[in-house]
């Protein structure tokens, strides 16, 4: 209880909470279709979805400006990949969050919209958002796996033998045994980069690159939520700088 009620003091943790029963209700009506005496209950978990992603909606309004305001911070970052891939992931990420907003005034009824067209521009700046998130989080367990490598080459050869010893010498079995007991021991790593590609294939499916359905988008959804809350409960699940 405690935890929860600690969420709810964030505005992120309202979000994450409020996202993950969206997406649960998603998952839900999906699988629920077809079923005897469901198509009731299917029609109010739709609705439900859809009061969920209207109060996220409203929950985000005006967070463009924090979004773009948070890519001032990291175009100094010292790593060159870093700074690139968080600068435009934060930049794409207010983009989005601009075109959410408008097609939010729009259901309000505040202004005209084609909702279909911001939308697919939305989800457009979106998938570049999260593109960039999971080219960092491919980054930053590669320039781990070198370290581990190479600390491991300086152990069992010389100098000039460890020097040749690179990741991509490596044969698959042990690479992978290599990526696992990286992302065991940083979960922070593990964590975003499950997030980021669990939620990297809504945008692709919305826009038509991909053909999930409502039950796996759904899923996904729940995934990357409960990824997002672990790291909000546990700040050493959280990938920083983020």
């Amino acid at each position: 209880m405690d935890i929860i009620v600690s969420l709810n003091n964030q505005t992120a943790g309202r979000d994450k909470i409020v996202r993950l029963l969206q997406y649960g209700s998603k998952a839900t009506w999906h699988y629920m279709q077809g079923r005897p005496l469901g198509s009731r209950s299917v029609e109010q978990l739709k609705n439900l979805e859809y009061t969920f992603g209207s109060f996220r909606r409203l929950l985000r309004l005006g967070r463009f400006l924090d979004s773009l305001y948070s890519a001032l911070s990291t175009i100094h970052h010292a790593d060159l990949v870093v700074r690139i891939t968080l600068t435009l992931s934060k930049i794409a990420s207010a983009l989005f969050l601009l075109a959410d907003h408008i097609l939010w005034f729009g259901r309000a009824g505040l202004m005209v919209v084609d909702s279909s067209r911001w939308s697919t521009i939305s989800y457009k700046y979106w998938l570049y958002s999260l593109t960039m998130n999971l080219v960092r989080d491919v980054y930053e367990i590669w320039r781990g796996l070198t370290r581990q490598v190479d600390k491991r080459s300086l152990r069992i050869g010389s100098p000039s033998r460890s020097y040749q010893c690179r990741i991509d010498s490596v044969c698959p079995v042990s690479a992978m045994k290599l990526i696992l007991a990286f992302l065991s021991e940083h979960q922070d790593v593990a964590v975003d980069t499950v997030k980021n590609a669990c939620d990297l294939l809504i945008p692709l499916t919305a826009l038509g690159y991909t053909s999930f359905s409502p039950g796996a988008i759904g899923i996904l959804g729940v995934v990357s939520s409960i990824a997002a809350l672990m790291s909000l409960i546990d700040p050493t699940k959280k990938l920083s700088p983020s």
